[in-house]
């Protein structure tokens, strides 16, 4: 099994990636291979630019994208792991999702470009399982009162990922890590991320039904 993970944090060293490295332990320990895709380090550029926009409307694929086509391509697992800035994933990510999850390749509406707006939308990604690991300075009790948790499985598992064929979405959310009152809140998170990787990495695991578990819950 190869797995793929995208990481938004300027640190290695700080606790983000501390988690990280514990979720993918269970994957090291079975012998699965894991790529990892530090937009930091690796000098990703998440500006959308004129090439961006004119490959939205049919022109040619930006120069730096299709190396990231074959790295999601090659994966039977994806993740996500990143601090949570705003309720939802940092910016430097969320552009890697809007200049990598091009039309023609993620998604199409029709038979493309001449069909946007007039064509219904086909997902075009298979549903690569993948598991959204997101690291939260506020309680869970903040992120139910106001339904932040609610809102970003709404944005991302559904409005990205499920929009593009990936309906075999799970999010996680480690919860009220920041200062030193939090540090046990840090230590059952790294081992809350090692059973998130375990459960992920396993050949048993339960597909899951992000856009049918979403449509549920709003008409319950």
């Amino acid at each position: 099994m190869h797995l793929m993970t995208v990481f938004a944090h300027p640190f290695t060293d700080k606790y983000p990636a501390a988690v990280m490295d514990a979720f993918h332990e269970p994957f090291a320990e079975s012998g699965y291979t894991v790529d990892v895709l530090d937009l930091h380090r690796e000098g990703f550029d998440p500006r959308f630019t004129e090439a961006d926009h004119a490959h939205f409307w049919g022109g040619p694929i930006p120069s730096d994208i299709p190396e990231m086509h074959r790295r999601v391509e090659a994966a039977d697992r994806l993740a996500f792991v990143f601090p949570v800035y705003w309720w939802s994933m940092p910016a430097l990510m969320k552009g890697w999702v809007e200049r990598v999850f091009t039309a023609g390749w993620a998604y199409q509406y029709g038979r493309g470009v001449e069909d946007r707006g007039a064509a219904p939308l086909s997902g075009l990604l298979p549903s690569i399982p993948t598991a959204l690991v997101g690291v939260g300075g506020s309680s869970k009790r903040t992120y139910d009162k106001y339904g932040y948790d609610e809102a970003m499985r709404t944005q991302l598992d559904v409005g990205i990922f499920a929009y593009c064929g990936m309906n075999d979405v799970e999010s996680h959310l480690i919860y009220d890590v920041e200062g030193d009152v939090n540090a046990p809140n840090r230590e059952d998170g790294v081992r809350r991320a090692r059973e998130i990787g375990a459960e992920f990495a396993s050949t048993t695991r339960v597909p899951h039904t992000a856009k049918e578990d979403h449509l549920a819950r709003r008409s319950a």
